[in-house]
């Protein structure tokens, strides 16, 4: 048996093996994919809005080219972290269910079991795209995950949505000789678009080279074309791709796999401790943007790393607790 098992081996994850074996816990960290397998799936030149220094884990420094790291330095960096501590990793493992309570938990994958006193889940969100909800969806031409523009020169690609990503996707694919819409339902731009990328892009819409439509929806996809509607009524538009930037979700079915409970706000928060991000099953903890639920924007790497510090104090101040506890009965038997 082992102390901890930690589904999810992003930055989080990592942060938390980290933090278990610097508190003389063993540790198993387990993931479906490889090594901060969410950042895989990121468009393939992305840089991060933050700086290095606030996604450093376990105080390693974050070496990168310029003041924002990219996405091959991401997987590099963390990767050398994880293996410069040693973390037992187990990979391309998926976890299907936890049995058992507190202090005598079986981690079920499809590789085996593991058998620990803790369960600390850091899942992330990344992984289930928020649907269209629209016939066509299923079309081989649709993502929910943007990579590069190189596929689409020349090509008539629709970008749902208006945030960071939906902008730096048209611009990629317009500066790349896409002919690029942008398909909003709400009335402008997010205002949470980062300050350096909001000119480009109201100066490409506002030039024409990028046309928007906003206050407008999906209602079909077709092999070659769309079915919108907008604030003129109904009309199609010729298409060859959709790139859909419309978010993320947790796997909620897996959560609920676990016995965590699920809140009816609008954002469908996991239930969890706000300070020992312990859930309302004991003994099994969330760390990162999992916590959020809906909320994605509520926890990033810089934030979310963090929670290890918080979750191993939890789990160390209570092993010391339950050592005690032995300890008295062993004498009481005696």
């Amino acid at each position: 048996m082992t102390d901890i098992v930690i589904i999810g081996a992003g930055p989080v994850g990592l942060a938390c093996g980290i933090e278990a074996a610097r508190s003389n816990l063993r540790a198993t960290v387990i993931d479906k994919g490889t090594i901060v397998n969410s950042l895989v799936g990121y468009p393939t030149h992305m840089e991060f809005f933050s700086t290095a220094e606030l996604l450093e884990i376990g105080g390693h420094p974050f070496p990168t080219l310029s003041t924002k790291p990219t996405r091959p330095e991401a997987l590099k960096y963390y990767r050398q972290v994880a293996v410069a501590e040693s973390l037992n990793l187990q990979l391309y493992e998926r976890v299907q269910h936890v049995e058992g309570s507190d202090n005598n938990f079986t981690v079920v994958t499809t590789k085996g079991t593991h058998l620990c006193r803790k369960v600390i889940v850091a899942t992330g969100f990344f992984d289930i795209p928020n649907p269209l909800d629209v016939p066509g969806e299923e079309l081989p031409k649709v993502t929910h995950y943007y990579h590069e523009p190189y596929a689409y020169a020349g090509q008539r690609v629709a970008i749902i949505g208006a945030k960071n990503s939906a902008a730096k996707a048209a611009l990629e694919c317009h500066h790349y000789g896409a002919k690029v819409t942008l398909i909003h339902r709400g009335d402008s731009l997010s205002e949470k678009i980062k300050y350096w990328i909001r000119p480009d892009i109201q100066n490409r819409i506002k030039e024409g080279s990028i046309v928007a439509h906003f206050n407008t929806q999906i209602q079909s996809i077709k092999p070659n074309e769309l079915i919108l509607n907008g604030p003129e009524g109904m009309f199609s538009l010729s298409n060859d791709f959709v790139i859909a930037m419309t978010g993320y979700r947790p796997d909620y079915a897996f959560l609920e796999t676990l016995g965590i409970t699920i809140s009816d706000d609008p954002f469908r928060t996991p239930g969890h401790h706000p300070e020992t991000f312990e859930t309302n099953r004991p003994g099994l903890y969330m760390a990162g943007t999992v916590c959020g639920g809906l909320r994605t924007s509520r926890w990033f790497i810089e934030n979310g790393r963090f929670h290890a510090t918080q979750i191993i104090h939890h789990i160390s101040t209570g092993r010391v607790e339950q050592l005690k506890l032995e300890q008295r009965n062993w004498k009481t038997a005696e």
